[in-house]
C-alpha cells in the first residue's frame, strides 16, 4: 500500500514549454507565387528567420513546425539539419493547423499540463528578447497570454467605404504572437470554437478565461501584404550588419 509520506515526497514534474509553428499558409494576399513563408528575405526563407529566433531560446523542449501533407520544403539539406520537429498534418484554416500540432506534440510527448507558444511562420521578426519576455510573463499565470501592443491609431468603423463612427483606443490592444496556454486547455478550447477563431486567445477567452496582455514590438508584425516583404526584409538586413559590427 502506498504511504502518504511516500505520495508527498513524490516530485511533480515541472510543466514544459514547447514552441509550435503552423505553416500550412497558402500566403493568397501576400501575392507571391507560393507560400509566403518561404519566400526570400535577407538571404534566407522567412520561416527560417522565425525558427532561428526560437532555436535560441534555451527554455523551449521542442518545437514543431505543421505543413500540409504535400510539403516539400523541408526535405531541402538546411531543414534537415535543423533542430525542430515537422508534423504534416496542417488543415485547412489556422485553427485546424494548431489543434493538429497539438495531437502531434502530445504524441511527442507533451503533456496536457505542459505550456506551448504558438507563433505565425509569418512573423519573421520575432527575436529571442520577446519570447524570452513572454515566457517571464506567463509561467506563473494560471490563464497563459499573448503578445500585444496598445493601438496607436485612432480605429474607425466603415460602412459601404465611408467612416460609420470612430471608436475609442484607450483600451484596444493588436493582438500579435506568439500565444502561450496549457496544451490540454487550447486543445479544449480549439475544439469548442471551431475553425472560426483566428488566433489562439480568442479560444480560451471563449471558455471564460482572460489571457494576459504582455507589450511587444511594432517589429512583430506579420508579413501579409507585398509591401511588408520589403519593409521585412529591411529590418533584417539592419539587424544582421548590427551583428556584423
Amino acid at each position: 500500500m502506498t504511504q502518504l509520506t511516500d505520495i508527498a515526497l513524490t516530485p511533480t514534474p515541472s510543466p514544459r514549454c514547447w514552441a509550435l509553428i503552423p505553416c500550412a499558409g497558402t500566403g493568397t494576399r501576400a501575392g507571391a507565387a507560393g507560400p509566403k513563408q518561404y519566400q526570400c528575405l535577407a538571404g534566407r526563407p522567412m520561416v527560417m528567420h522565425t525558427l532561428a529566433a526560437f532555436a535560441e531560446v534555451e527554455r523551449l523542449e521542442q518545437t514543431l513546425v505543421v505543413v500540409s501533407a504535400d510539403d516539400a520544403f523541408f526535405q531541402t539539406h538546411e531543414a534537415l539539419d535543423a533542430s525542430f520537429l515537422i508534423a504534416f498534418c496542417g488543415g485547412s484554416t489556422r485553427a485546424a493547423s494548431v489543434f493538429n500540432g497539438l495531437n502531434a506534440l502530445l504524441a511527442e510527448g507533451a503533456v496536457a499540463h505542459d505550456w506551448v507558444l504558438v507563433h505565425d511562420a509569418a512573423r519573421c521578426l520575432i527575436t529571442p528578447t520577446q519570447i524570452n519576455q513572454l515566457l517571464d510573463a506567463c509561467l506563473p499565470d494560471e490563464v497563459g497570454g499573448l503578445l500585444a501592443l496598445p493601438l496607436p491609431d485612432t480605429l474607425k468603423t466603415c460602412i459601404a467605404g465611408r467612416v460609420a463612427a470612430t471608436l475609442a483606443r484607450a483600451d484596444k490592444w493588436l493582438a500579435q504572437t506568439p500565444q502561450m496556454f496549457r496544451i490540454g486547455s487550447l486543445l479544449e478550447a480549439l475544439e469548442l470554437a471551431g475553425d472560426a477563431v483566428t488566433d489562439e486567445s480568442s479560444a480560451i477567452e471563449a471558455l471564460g478565461l482572460s489571457p494576459k496582455l504582455v507589450p511587444g514590438s511594432a517589429q512583430n508584425f506579420k508579413v501579409t501584404y507585398p509591401e511588408d516583404f520589403q519593409l521585412a526584409d529591411a529590418v533584417l538586413h539592419s539587424r544582421m550588419t548590427r551583428q556584423a559590427t
